[in-house]
């Protein structure tokens, strides 16, 4: 028999190994030993991240010990998980202040009083030469380049470092040394983890139960979510431009999002589907439904619906007394290239993303669709600049 948690966390779910003995291990009532490891690669996060920390808030909710692991040791290496080349390693100081940030944008979706954090220097550090040699005996090199990203970089004949190939060895003996019952992780992130329960077996122990969430796209709808790419909704954003960017996704990506982030079963999304089909419920609707769970479980119910009442007032009813206010520094150029004005007041990153915008149609200033790439603008007190689908702003000079 299913427990109500074991339900919940196979929706929005890839992957659970072995999917039968974790369904009955939840159904015992026993206390589990949750693992989630991360390397403090970059101090920011964003929804893809959450997509794995909700799988986390899950457990925590039913009462399981949740073991955030630190990889402070193996991030001196680099994962090279996806990689065509050598991750390059980071040095203690970016580990030191990687960590901090990400605690700080953890405790807005984890409990932080019920998380035991550890570090996998713990034990790694104190690795001699001849427990570094008995580790390694336990796996084959034929095992090791059955890696995607190796076997891959073999066949195009670029090179692989050694320590690279310790890296699964490591993240795998990291489950060995905290006896964990699951480890969640994203499916890029699969061998790493079956590499934990095989290594765990070697070591005698029983091995733990793996649980694999899909890397979840972008607002584009076709790249993995990176804040590199453009394409990310940052945790530490403000929760009225989170939610204006989850309006701006394709109807077909809410559906990843409702499952990935909301963990809504798939007969349920299903209906909502068929309502969507038939007339019975607009997308719309729908997507703000999305959006305001999403603000609400990531941010808080507050800010949620404030974000729907200033969405609904903006993009609804076109009253712009809600538009995000931004106040022109003194000594803007006035009149000032629609590119720079857009950078100005950071609806844009690049000249390209504004170009582009430009070129979709996408950009216009008091009501007025802006063609030129090369237009000049003229500020003034209340000019309203918007861009793309649901950004707006408020000029005060």
């Amino acid at each position: 028999m299913a427990s109500p948690l074991f339900d919940q966390l196979k929706a929005g779910t890839q992957d659970i190994i072995p999917e039968d003995t974790l369904q009955e291990r939840l159904a015992s009532g026993e206390k589990l030993r949750i693992k989630l490891g991360m390397d403090p690669t970059a101090p920011d996060l964003h929804l893809g991240h959450a997509v794995v920390l909700s799988k986390l808030k899950l457990f925590q909710e039913y009462g399981h010990e949740v073991i955030f692991l630190i990889g402070d040791f193996t991030a001196r290496i680099g994962d090279p998980s996806g990689r065509s080349k050598t991750r390059p390693a980071l040095t203690a100081e970016e580990i030191k202040q990687n960590t901090h940030t990400y605690f700080d944008q953890v405790s807005n979706i984890l409990d932080r009083d019920a998380i035991t954090v550890r570090y996998n220097s713990e034990w790694l550090d104190d690795m001699t030469s001849a427990d570094m040699v008995h580790l390694c005996s336990k796996v084959t090199l034929a095992r090791l380049i059955e890696r995607e990203d190796f076997a891959t970089r073999i066949d195009k004949q670029q090179a692989i470092a050694m320590h690279e190939l310790l890296y699964p060895l490591m993240q795998g003996y990291d489950s060995v040394a905290l006896h964990s019952d699951v480890e969640i992780g994203g499916t890029d992130q699969t061998f790493n983890l079956l590499m934990g329960r095989f290594l765990q077996e070697q070591y005698g122990q029983r091995p733990q139960a793996i649980l694999t969430v899909p890397i979840l796209e972008g607002l584009d709808g076709v790249n993995k979510m990176s804040k590199s790419l453009g394409n990310a909704i940052g945790l530490t954003e403000a929760p009225h431009d989170a939610f204006g960017k989850l309006m701006s996704i394709s109807d077909d990506l809410m559906w990843r999002y409702y499952a990935l982030l909301l963990n809504t079963p798939e007969d349920e999304i299903k209906q909502m589907q068929h309502a969507a089909e038939n007339g019975h419920k607009h997308p719309m609707e729908l997507k703000k439904a999305m959006a305001h769970a999403i603000v609400a479980r990531f941010w808080s119910q507050e800010s949620a619906d404030k974000a729907v009442q200033q969405f609904e007032q903006l993009f609804q009813h076109r009253d712009y007394s809600n538009a995000q206010q931004f106040t022109v520094p003194s000594d803007t150029p006035n009149p000032i290239s629609i590119i720079e004005l857009l950078k100005l007041v950071e609806a844009v990153e690049s000249n390209a993303q504004a170009k582009r915008l430009i070129k979709d149609g996408a950009v216009k200033v008091n009501g007025e669709k802006v063609t030129d790439m090369t237009q000049q603008i003229h500020i003034q007190d209340g000019t309203i600049i918007k861009a793309g689908k649901h950004k707006i702003f408020q000029l005060a000079v």
